[in-house]
């Protein structure tokens, strides 16, 4: 019913030795957002490979085939249930299948990516990366492919990351994938390279006197001096005696007064995807809360601590992932605004310092805001996900009276599973029900975001931003050793 031809039958013409770049990338852009969409949804393909990708007439990019997909994370685990599982019916195509699924390990959306960089290499040097041999011969023989002579080191980075014969070290997500390839291009995108700026110049406003002459490579030089009058040229001494010239003594170096709190909260808040506070503790600043990893804490304490008059600080920061940066850039501004009010809504596992290993239950102390408030309690998997712990059909009522205290868990546990990496869970509670009737118990981060965000801004013109308020909490889980 489609009009157009599988992209294996380009790939697999003699004549066939790679297309430019641009050409290429706009097929591996239509791949790889009909594989996000399959995923985000909780879906592998497991057997993506050219013969299954359609270019339509109109240039269209079609993925086709999920005969034998594979859930790979379901919401809810029956145990008397018996799940069919076509993935064990062996119907992969052992060239473009990972490691993992030649040796029969549960699925994961990486399984896709690395067929999904074989194929992009395929498309810029007509070739496959591994002369068309299994991944597992192409590890066991040490096979590394070539660099594509139309691709940048960044590019090439990317591409070699999608191709990772071990899934710990392959791309995490297809998204991630056509960012690095410079396909999409990432929230938090152009806006970062201007902080600095931004920072200097609220730190500026907030006493600063002077400021600094930066050379065209980058080096700090002495301070500017902005009062230099011009003065009419002095008359010519006799000839019989010689010129003196009266040195003018400097005006004494006024103290720099350091940037206030408030000029450093304001200029936090406007780097993406980071959720930060700033206080002060005698002659020292700490700064808390969550950043991106491509910002990176060494950037962020440098810009703190290189304005005039700035005091030593002390970083308690999170580097998160850039899968989290929507959780982060709709919901810092009220964790941000309840920190800074002296609000202690929060939300920790129990044990604090507890490592979520394989097996184990997960259970979390929560303490409310100040007022009644409706609890939500979400958790952002790495994958693309979210599971709403509560309210959920195992625990509906998520009505808290003021400073109220509780330890969700207990008898009706969650239990660490598969897929294990680094996850993000959100405390939000609002005044009034964030939603009515019930979510589904998983679903897409980014559609429920998109309903979060319009819900949120609703309830707070009608009852107060401040009456909303959120607190995160990152966790790391792992497979339990042998």
């Amino acid at each position: 019913y489609l009009d157009g031809k599988p992209l294996s039958h380009m790939l697999r013409n003699p004549e066939f030795t790679g297309m430019a770049f641009d050409n290429a990338m706009r097929i591996v852009s239509g791949m790889g957002k009909a594989l996000a969409y399959s995923h985000e949804r909780g879906f592998v393909h497991c057997d993506f490979k050219p013969a299954n990708v359609i270019v339509t007439e109109k240039g269209e990019i079609k993925v086709i085939d999920f005969g034998i997909a594979r859930v790979f994370r379901t919401p809810v685990v029956e145990t008397e249930v018996t799940v069919f599982d076509p993935g064990s019916l062996g119907g992969l195509t052992p060239a473009y299948a990972s490691t993992e699924m030649l040796e029969h390990r549960d699925p994961d959306p990486r399984d896709d990516i690395y067929a999904l960089g074989c194929i992009t290499y395929e498309l810029l040097t007509g070739r496959h990366p591994f002369d068309r041999l299994t991944a597992t011969q192409a590890r066991n023989a040490g096979m590394k492919p070539q660099r594509p002579k139309n691709i940048g080191n960044a590019q090439w980075r990317a591409l070699r990351n999608a191709m990772a014969f071990e899934r710990e070290a392959r791309t995490p997500t297809v998204m991630r994938f056509l960012e690095e390839m410079g396909i999409e291009r990432r929230k938090s995108g152009s806006a970062i390279p201007l902080v600095a700026t931004t920072m200097l110049a609220a730190l500026v406003a907030g006493g600063a006197a002077v400021y600094w002459i930066v050379s065209p490579g980058g080096k700090t030089g002495s301070p500017a001096l902005a009062d230099v009058q011009e003065s009419a040229p002095a008359e010519p001494a006799p000839a019989s005696a010689p010129a003196v010239q009266q040195a003018t003594p400097a005006p004494p170096a006024q103290p720099v007064a350091p940037p206030t709190v408030e000029s450093v909260n304001q200029a936090l808040s406007r780097i993406p995807c980071a959720a930060l506070v700033a206080t002060t503790q005698n002659d020292s600043m700490r700064v808390e809360g969550f950043l991106a990893e491509s910002y990176g804490t060494a950037r962020l304490k440098t810009m703190l601590e290189g304005a005039p008059g700035a005091r030593p600080v002390a970083l308690e920061v999170q580097q998160v992932s850039e899968e989290k940066c929507g959780v982060l850039n709709l919901l810092a501004p009220y964790w941000a605004g309840h920190r800074q009010a002296g609000g202690r809504a929060s939300i920790h596992t129990r044990p604090r310092d507890a490592r979520l290993m394989e097996g184990d239950k997960l259970m979390l102390d929560v303490n409310t805001p100040g007022h009644v408030s409706y609890v939500n309690v979400d958790y952002y998997s790495f994958d693309g996900s979210v599971v709403h712990l509560v309210p959920s059909p195992r625990a509906k009522a998520n009505q808290a009276p003021p400073n109220y205290s509780a330890t969700l868990g207990g008898l009706t546990s969650w239990i660490v599973s598969k897929p294990f990496g680094t996850d993000m869970i959100v405390l939000l509670a609002t005044p009034v029900p964030l939603f009515d009737p019930l979510r589904p118990v998983a679903e897409s981060t980014p559609a429920y975001l998109a309903e979060v965000e319009k819900r949120l801004k609703q309830i707070a013109e009608k009852e107060g931003r401040e009456k909303i308020v959120v607190d995160f909490l990152q966790v790391t889980t792992r497979p339990r050793s042998p």
